[in-house]
């Protein structure tokens, strides 16, 4: 060989990478800066916590990824949302133990760096920051040249919270007789995606473009609409009302996430039809003739977030939610679990 070989020769473009930094560095400038000391760019990211009004501070810490719901964003050539998605897999998680997001850091992997993809990429991740009220501090962009199909990628993010360690939410209050509020989701969010592409374009042969009149707009539309990030409802909700339980309603459904969050002595008894239900889950199980306990385990049905609170709370819980334009019902309650056999979760 008388040429000599560069990283670029192999796929790896390492100029195109330095310049794209430059471009998160311009957008990440965008989210919340307090407590932020650098730019991204640096090989660690640093913040300043400020722990002034909080006696014993504890971090809060969690990761996730958006999962084949990019297979929708590369289908619909609309990478704009996953960012958001990926954003509140990782929040939502952290704000139901009483935390308040601090910062957040992603990880981008493409085959080869594709700037346009990428950008539209971090400009949701930014969005999603914003929403929840925490700072886009750093991350990673790797190229991985033969792992990837052509403009193909993958996310995983990872944020940190902060809370005091007397207001940690961990369920230790929880007592029979209490009562489960529901905060609505937007949709299916990020969980069940590889049962819903099967439906839809494996077994109906949808298009990404066709349009669905159960649902009023295109499958792809539908698709992508962003996980719903509950940051500022949480915060104002356990600001000074008494929240004894919360669950991220994500994979594993209500049934299984609810579980989480409950004392071993306690059972869960659900109302069916006490909440709305969004189009698409009805439409899923009966073009998948899917049974109602794979549906309750695999979606969320349209519970994105449960709150559990002393019954005499009920009104003001709803109240607050409701003057936040959620609208929340009683969707069932705390009951004695009679022996550890019996289903931690009942019907009625």
């Amino acid at each position: 060989m008388t040429q000599s070989m560069t990283y670029a020769d192999s796929g790896v473009d390492i100029d195109k990478a330095n310049t794209f930094v430059n471009t998160i560095k311009k957008l990440a400038r965008d989210t919340p800066r307090s407590g932020v000391m650098d730019e991204i760019g640096g090989f660690g990211g640093l913040y300043a916590l400020n722990i002034a009004n909080t006696e014993n501070p504890v971090l809060v810490s969690a990761t996730d990824g958006v999962g084949t719901k990019l297979k929708i964003a590369s289908m619909m050539q609309k990478h704009d949302t996953v960012g958001i998605d990926l954003v509140a897999m990782c929040v939502n998680d952290i704000i139901v133990q009483g935390a308040r997001p601090l910062f957040f850091l992603d990880y981008l992997s493409m085959g080869k760096l594709n700037t346009s993809i990428a950008t539209q990429v971090i400009e949701g991740v930014v969005k999603g920051c914003k929403k929840a009220g925490c700072s886009l501090i750093g991350g990673e962009t790797a190229e991985m040249p033969g792992f990837y199909a052509e403009n193909e990628y993958d996310l995983a993010g990872f944020a940190v919270g902060l809370v005091d360690d007397k207001k940690i939410i961990d369920g230790s209050d929880i007592r029979v007789g209490h009562m489960l509020i529901d905060i609505p989701s937007s949709g299916l969010h990020s969980n069940g995606y590889s049962l819903v592409r099967k439906i839809c374009f494996d077994l109906l042969k949808l298009d990404i473009d066709s349009y669905v009149p159960e649902l009023g707009r295109a499958i792809g539309e539908e698709l992508l609409i962003p996980t719903r990030i509950y940051s500022e409802t949480i915060q104002k909700l356990i600001r000074d009302l008494p929240i004894h339980g919360l669950a991220h309603i994500t994979g594993g459904g209500i049934v299984e996430n609810v579980v989480r969050v409950i004392p071993s002595a306690c059972s869960i008894i659900l109302h069916n039809g006490s909440w709305d239900v969004p189009p698409i889950f009805n439409y899923l199980r009966e073009a998948g003739n899917i049974s109602e306990g794979e549906m309750m385990r695999t979606f969320n049905n349209g519970v994105g977030m449960v709150a559990i609170v002393p019954e005499k709370c009920v009104p003001d819980v709803l109240g607050r939610l409701r003057a936040m334009n959620e609208n929340a019902y009683v969707i069932g309650e705390i009951v004695e679990r009679k022996s550890t056999t019996e289903s931690r979760i009942k019907w009625l």
